[in-house]
């Protein structure tokens, strides 16, 4: 346990950005499985905006984000076909 106050802040802080971290990795695992099961349109948009929020927070680097957006877009079109 932290014994400076700025650790036991510290500590706090970092709970509550991991615990908010955790929720956004949580949208994108659930948008990323709607987008499996049914690859339509309206998913692909959804889980491609899921990415663009965690690079816009600092959870995903860009290029990482890019890579499996254009993964999944590649998806859509085979399924499409």
């Amino acid at each position: 346990m932290p014994i400076i106050k700025s650790a036991k802040k510290a500590a706090r802080q970092a709970e509550k950005r991991t615990a908010h971290n955790q929720q956004i990795k949580k949208d994108i695992k659930t948008a990323l499985k709607a987008f499996k099961e049914n690859p339509v349109a309206e998913n692909l948009a959804k889980i491609q905006s899921e990415y663009d929020k965690a690079v816009k927070k600092g959870l995903l680097k860009k290029n990482t984000a890019s890579r499996r957006k254009a993964s999944l877009a590649k998806f859509a079109k085979a399924a499409k076909a």
